[in-house]
């Protein structure tokens, strides 16, 4: 079974967004993000280079072990979500609708985890007005954080319908934020 979109509906067309599922819009949104995510990440490995000491710092009060079950998190909430655009390619939208609340939960668990993760570097004395790459971090993991909610209530809004082109909307974003972490964690974390 597969999707076709009106193009003709389209006054102009997307040209080669509309070869990519899911609304082309969505694909519009999903580049700008990345600009903007790679942008920081730039930044972030600038700072690293004049300000090696500050870096070494903060990562000092970084405990990776949450960043990581956070990255499980996440790929296992992008794994559900894939599976539910299976899911509804095949007519089995109640199931394509429990994968999707299955990865919003997930995405839910990540926020926690997060949460909760700030709150330990903040008892920490991990103070984001002290140093550049602090407040780097608290910028680039919060933003991050705004796009994992963001993309919780996306496939709150997909699911209900649970269309092919909904969730493959919905899921392309959940993907974005997915793919952002996975740079993240490792730029942000684990390089010395």
């Amino acid at each position: 079974m597969t999707v076709e979109r009106d193009i003709e509906t389209d006054a102009a067309g997307w040209g080669v967004l509309d070869t990519l599922p899911g609304h082309p819009m969505m694909w519009v949104l999903i580049l700008s993000e990345l600009v903007v995510f790679g942008a920081l990440l730039v930044i972030v490995a600038v700072v690293r280079l004049v300000h090696p000491d500050d870096v070494a710092t903060v990562q000092a009060l970084l405990d990776p072990r949450p960043a990581f079950a956070n990255t499980l998190v996440l790929i296992t909430s992008g794994w559900l979500a894939a599976r539910a655009i299976a899911a509804a390619r095949v007519g089995a939208r109640a199931s394509a609708r429990r994968l999707l609340v299955g990865a919003m939960a997930l995405g839910v668990a990540f926020a926690a985890i997060k949460l909760f993760e700030y709150a330990t570097e903040l008892a920490a004395g991990l103070d984001p007005e002290t140093s550049v790459f602090a407040t780097l971090y608290v910028l680039i993991t919060g933003f991050h954080l705004l796009h994992v909610v963001l993309g919780i209530v996306i496939l709150g809004v997909v699911a209900p319908r649970a269309t092919v082109d909904a969730i493959e909307t919905g899921t392309a974003f959940w993907h974005m934020v997915d793919l952002v972490w996975l740079l993240i964690f490792p730029i942000v974390y684990l390089v010395r």
